[in-house]
């Protein structure tokens, strides 16, 4: 049985981004692939970790599109499954002048709801080192079953559990079933990243602290990451909290960015001793490296197209390196 660092679970889908405008004055968008876990393994794969990908596309171009895009970065794609009858989802993106991203989501249903616990073997789960999932596969459909099957099977595997509840509103009838999921994947991660607006949602605390420390407490996280954008991460990390420091850079989109920031952690994680072993000073590194690592994914349009390499990540230190030294 071959060994895969992630598996993740969730939506494959379609982002459409404004890419200029027209002769028209009409407004152009660009496809490209997104889907949060997708992002996520998609970047792992690109810097060299074994992942696999658990979804489900339409049996259509957009699909074809989208496996194609998650093999060329290395992607087991064999757990995709495609829906002859309901098509791949589909995401537009809406930019404001920071490169701030909003979406409109087409998905009445989409194919990633369609996810059955059928399509998932356990066998495929015991393989993995670490199972990541987000809440948008648990808005409904057969997908709520079957990413919850899936979770359940890779807890009784003793596999490491990293949740990101990606709160998407709009996907969402009703918001207090919205808290209650997010709450439930709380309750089972050992690896959690949030941003600061999802941590006022689940808390209803607005003092970053406490509220960070009330998420960690109640849910025995032992690793809980708040995203805060430009400004840097704050972390909790058994009992331990702090903050680092983030890049500050001209984005042109931020699509992806919170997602290959938590890739470059796991992909980090992957390569030291295990979590509960790590020091302080170990998570400090690793979210420094993270913020930019995200920082550096603002800087080309799409999700999974603006990944950087290897090379540009340590160029990026370098030359920040550089910057500061002719400060001093």
């Amino acid at each position: 049985m071959i060994e895969i660092d992630v598996i993740a679970i969730g939506e494959l889908l379609i982002d459409f981004t404004p890419a200029g405008t027209s002769a028209n004055g009409n407004t152009i968008y660009e496809q490209n692939p997104g889907g949060a876990p997708a992002n996520v393994v998609a970047a792992l794969g690109k810097w060299g970790r074994s992942t696999s990908m658990i979804a489900r596309v339409g049996d259509d171009f957009f699909g074809e599109d989208l496996i194609t895009t998650l093999k060329e970065h290395h992607i087991d794609c064999s757990l995709i499954t495609r829906d002859v009858k309901i098509p791949t989802t589909l995401a537009f993106v809406k930019l404001d002048e920071d490169g701030n991203r909003s979406f409109r989501f087409y998905r009445k249903p989409g194919a990633d709801l369609m996810l059955c616990k059928e399509d998932i073997e356990e066998t495929d789960i015991k393989r993995c080192k670490v199972f990541h999932f987000g809440s948008v596969s648990l808005t409904g459909g057969t997908s709520r079953e079957a990413t919850w099957h899936a979770v359940e099977r890779a807890i009784e595997n003793s596999k490491i559990i990293s949740f990101d509840p990606n709160i998407r509103e709009l996907l969402w009838e009703d918001h207090d079933e919205m808290k209650e999921q997010i709450k439930r994947g709380l309750s089972v991660a050992h690896l959690v990243k949030m941003s600061e607006e999802e941590l006022q949602f689940v808390t209803s605390e607005k003092e970053l602290e406490k509220a960070a420390k009330l998420i960690a407490e109640t849910y025995s996280i032992p690793l809980l990451i708040i995203t805060l954008g430009a400004l840097g991460s704050y972390y909790m990390f058994n009992g331990k909290a702090g903050f680092v420091p983030g890049y500050r850079v001209r984005a042109l989109d931020t699509t992806g960015a919170g997602d290959v920031f938590w890739a470059s952690v796991l992909h980090q994680l992957l390569e030291r001793i295990i979590l509960l072993e790590l020091k302080e000073t170990d998570i400090r590194n690793i979210i420094q490296t993270a913020n930019a690592v995200g920082a550096l994914s603002t800087f080309k349009k799409g999700a999974i197209p603006s990944i950087p390499t290897v090379d540009e990540i340590e160029q990026f230190f370098h030359q920040h390196q550089r910057k500061m030294e002719d400060k001093i």
